[in-house]
């Protein structure tokens, strides 16, 4: 039990970082292994300057997905070509790339833009010289957009040609929440919300004592958390476009671990309100606490299968932190984790197939994931102090807490392990990244 207890209480920790600049994401494993690709700068039809260059958002996503590595610029067998039309493949024929991208940028008269883009098989065009331009555009798009839209267009374009080419839908279009504090600030903790690779990186709530464990709603609109503002535990909900919030839950003890059910209308939270700390399930329109465990040992940090029928969760009744999981329906529960000394914080990967958590082996905190049918369990980190894992919503990659060079970081490891980056700060340190669901393009 002190085991337990000693790691029950170091969750309530929140280190955190000021608010600054973009999160600045290095790849420090994986790139050998990625799938070529070329993307030709946009060709901008204006006079002056162009507001961004839309082709830049869109190489940092492809090499940041750990997918594929876009060739070097000085590679490119053509530059300045905006479309299919334009597309030489005699110049192109010793090129390992597999596709090729390209588009232009046109401003129009009302002050708004007209980006047009071409996605060419390269595979299919080398097999085969005599194919028609329409046979070998595996995309071709064109949209209006306005001058603060450059970014998020970009990453439409990158979860266009993700999908085309692998059958996965990307996740570019989403964000990341986390924890920051700066001990020198009154206020020192934070709750940020930040796109996916750290732009526009803004605050949504402030307060001087800890925030923690941020959790989406499934619309993407709301986040869960934990707040001790009041000098105690206790649950909100907020709306991170209105900022309205909500009081959840108050109960005295601990008040922690809020996980939205696929439908949004519950949370799966611990409470210690009875005694142990224990999993219940909230109403969220009604408050009313469903009691989902009833053990002499501590029972923590759920979260729901995606079909909404079960949880899984972290409880030490084996003796040991290990990952459980209960059917709602009729409350039975099933051990799911043996490997290593303890497994903890685990989440289910969006087509419920496996379970991402930490594992703790030889004293070293890790994130793994094991196959629910194989029971096959894989390291996929190396590092010594990794937590609180989060899924992308297509299920490819995973974001995690973890410690470089003495300093709370973020960082990124892909499904399978191969591809690995971290997200380096300035000053001060950040944890508990909360990985949104797909927004709305």
């Amino acid at each position: 039990m002190k085991t337990l207890t000693k790691w029950l209480l170091l969750t309530l920790v929140v280190i955190a970082m000021p608010a600054r600049a973009a999160l600045d994401i290095v790849i420090t494993e994986g790139v050998d292994a990625a799938r070529p690709i070329a993307v030709i700068p946009f060709v901008w039809q204006g006079t002056g300057p162009a507001p961004e260059q839309i082709s830049d958002v869109v190489l940092s996503d492809l090499t940041r997905s750990g997918t594929f590595s876009p060739l070097a610029q000085d590679k490119l067998p053509q530059h300045n070509i905006d479309s299919v039309a334009q597309f030489d493949l005699k110049q192109w024929a010793g090129s390992t790339a597999e596709a090729v991208l390209m588009g232009s940028v046109k401003p129009l008269a009302d002050g708004n833009y007209q980006v047009s883009f071409d996605l060419i098989d390269l595979v299919k065009a080398q097999l085969n010289h005599d194919a028609k331009a329409q046979d070998i555009l595996l995309e071709s798009r064109q949209s209006v957009i306005s001058a603060d839209q450059f970014r998020q267009f970009g990453h439409r374009i990158s979860d266009i040609v993700y999908q085309k080419l692998t059958g996965i839908r990307g996740a570019f279009l989403t964000r990341i929440a986390y924890v920051v504090v700066n001990y020198a600030d009154k206020s020192p903790f934070q709750l940020m919300i930040a796109d996916y690779d750290g732009h526009n990186e803004h605050m949504l709530l402030r307060s001087p004592e800890p925030l923690m464990s941020p959790s989406w709603s499934p619309d993407g609109r709301k986040l869960a958390y934990v707040s001790f503002e009041n000098k105690k535990a206790e649950i909100y909900i907020q709306d991170i476009y209105t900022q309205q919030r909500q009081l959840i839950t108050s109960y005295p003890g601990i008040n922690g671990a809020p996980s939205f059910s696929p439908d949004g209308k519950k949370l799966a939270v611990t409470l210690s309100k009875d005694g142990q700390p224990e999993i219940y399930i909230i109403d969220i329109a009604t408050k009313a606490a469903k009691r989902m465990t009833n053990h002499y040992a501590i029972d923590t940090e759920p979260s729901w299968f995606p079909d909404g029928k079960s949880l899984l969760f972290t409880s030490e009744r084996g003796g040991r932190p290990q990952l459980y999981k209960m059917n709602i329906a009729t409350g039975k529960v099933a051990r799911l984790t043996f490997e290593g000394e303890w497994n903890l914080g685990g989440s289910i990967t969006p087509d419920g197939r496996s379970i991402v958590f930490v594992n703790r082996t030889n004293g070293k905190f890790n994130i793994a994931r094991m196959d629910l049918e194989t029971r096959f369990m894989q390291v996929l980190t190396t590092t010594r102090l990794d937590e609180s894992p989060s899924i992308a919503p297509n299920g490819t990659m995973i974001i995690y807490g973890t410690t470089y060079q003495g300093k709370q970081v973020l960082a990124a490891v892909s499904m399978d392990g191969r591809f690995k980056a971290r997200l380096p700060v300035g000053q001060g340190e950040v944890k508990s990244p909360a990985w949104s669901p797909f927004l709305q393009n």
